[in-house]
Parts: C-alpha cells; structure tokens; sequence
C-alpha cells in the first residue's frame, strides 16, 4: 500500500515512523507547510533505517495535483489541521484516492465539504483514531443498551495547555446521550490522552477507559483505517464501521434492549407466575427488586428507543 502523509508535526512524525516500520507500507512522500528539510527523507528527519522513499515536501511550493500525479499514493492520511482537506481534498477525490483524517475538530463548513468529497471516493474522519478509543465507545453502547437508565460521566485527560474539551470527548457524549457541557476535563502534566466512561448502577459501578501512552497508538489507528477502507465504496466512514464487523454481525445491534425485553416479558402478564419470576430476574440486571406498573405494564411499547452501533 502506498501512503501519503499530510502533516510532520509531533504526532505527524509518530505516524511516519509506524507507516515506515511496516513492511507491507510505502510511505511515498510527506507534505507540511513548512519548507524545511525538504532536500531530506522523512527517514533521515527521524533517524530511521527504512526502505521507504519519504519524500519531504512543503504545500508552498507544490499543488496536490503534481504531487499525486508524479507520486501516485493508494491513500492520504491527513494529521495536519482543519485546513489541510483545502490542499488535498479535491484532487485525491478526483483521483479516486482514500482519504483517512485524523483531524480532532472540523467545522460545519468543513464537515460539508469532507461530506462532498465522499461522494466521489471513501473517506474515513475519526477525531481519534486510535482502535482502542472507539472500541471503548462501541463496549460503551453496548453497555448503555443493556442499562440504558444508568447515570453516565465523561472524564477526558490531557497534557496541561491543551485548549478545549477533546474532539474525542465530545464524539462520546454524542454516542451516549450526555449533554457536552456535562463533560468533566483534566488537564496535567504530559498526559498524551486518556478518557474515561463511568456507569453508575445502583448496586455497581462499571468504568471504561483508554489511555493512550504512545503517539504511535494514533499511527497505528490510522494504518488499520487505510487497509480496512481499502475497496470499500464512496462514503464519509467512522472507525466504529469499521470495527463493528469484528462483533461478529450487525445482528447483535438489532436485538431488543434490556427495557424492551422487560416490557415484552410484561406482555405475559405481571400476575403469572412465568411472567413475575421472569420480570424480577430481569429487573436484578439494573438493582431493582420489585416488579410495578411503570416497569412491566400489559402491552409492550410500540417504539421503544433502540441503540445502533453504526451511529453516535
């Protein structure tokens, strides 16, 4: 697979040195605004013994057109800023080229265009993109389905400076129904990156959390994005379409939820034997103990609220 590198900043150059140590990776050329280092590999810049070719240019002094022409990529993996999509976006959209961007905040008028360009080839946007840190949003939804009545914090960390809640955070409040401005921020230290999910039950406490140690973690989210986007259609992708097939189908998405089951046990009748033993099992899951008319009346919903793992 050949790969483009939009961006050399601190995560950038992590990103290069993951795509250079792999064998079955050719990193082809690395583009940033800086004109620095040009005459150089981006092997050289880090000190790295690699057969990759690396080449070093600056967005100043060549369009993405010559450059995808002359050097030829199967994808661009953009970790550069909001306004890098402006460089490249168009022309690796002509050119039939994969698109895999790790930026953490798009605005709307941003989002518009990655939406427009995913209409002519498949464009992945994950504002972290790490498999660890959407695998935890999927688990996350998951449980959230199975006690959806449960009281939900948000905790994100980062190093002291970062400005903001974390594009990531926010990704997670929009996946479980949780009010941004709820979102609890750290900032300390060196902290790279660690977000944390809380369930509180009444009898339990379920936590979930990430914690990204290495920059190399975002390098590696972004290979596994590009192999796994490779021959899919024109779309606009999150990771979490891409990781769900490892649950083995969408099937478990459909099953009904916890509440949906308690009300179609309900259907049998809270005053039969069958119904109440089944019903009070089923209420133990969220520390309740007594079967009423609010949990398990005689007909189920029509349109209780279902979960989906394809969407935040």
């Amino acid at each position: 697979m050949k790969v483009g590198l939009v961006g050399f900043g601190t995560t950038g150059k992590s990103v290069a040195a993951v795509l250079m140590r792999n064998p079955l990776v050719e990193l082809e050329w690395v583009v940033r605004k800086s004109s620095a280092h040009v005459d150089r590999s981006a092997a050289q810049c880090l000190g790295l013994d690699s057969t990759s070719a690396g080449r070093m240019f600056s967005t100043s002094t060549l369009s993405a057109g010559t450059l995808l022409d002359q050097w030829p990529v199967d994808v661009v993996i953009d970790f550069s800023s909001e306004d890098g999509i402006d460089y490249y976006g168009d022309s690796a959209a002509d050119r039939g080229v994969n698109i895999v961007s790790a930026i953490s905040h798009y605005p709307i008028v941003k989002q518009r265009k990655l939406e427009r360009l995913s209409r002519r080839t498949a464009v992945l946007w994950s504002p972290n993109i790490t498999v660890g840190v959407n695998f935890l949003i999927l688990a996350a939804q998951t449980l959230h389905r199975i006690a959806p009545g449960t009281d939900i914090e948000i905790i994100e960390e980062h190093f002291k400076g970062k400005g903001g809640v974390s594009g990531t955070a926010k990704v997670i409040s929009v996946a479980l129904g949780v009010d941004e401005q709820d979102i609890k921020s750290i900032r300390a230290g060196g902290i790279i990156g660690a977000h944390e999910i809380l369930f509180g039950l009444p009898n339990q406490t379920i936590r979930l959390r990430h914690e990204s140690i290495s920059r190399e973690a975002f390098g590696s989210g972004a290979m596994f994005a590009a192999e796994r986007l490779t021959g899919m259609p024109p779309g606009l992708y999150k990771m979490e379409d891409l990781l769900v097939p490892f649950f083995g189908s969408r099937e478990w998405a459909s099953k009904p939820t916890w509440r949906e089951r308690v009300f179609r046990i309900g259907s049998l009748g809270s005053s039969s034997v069958r119904g109440r033993s089944q019903i009070e099992a089923a209420l133990k899951v969220l520390g309740r103990s007594t079967v009423d008319a609010s949990v398990a009346p005689s007909d189920p919903p029509t349109s209780a609220p279902r979960g989906n793992a394809g969407t935040s």
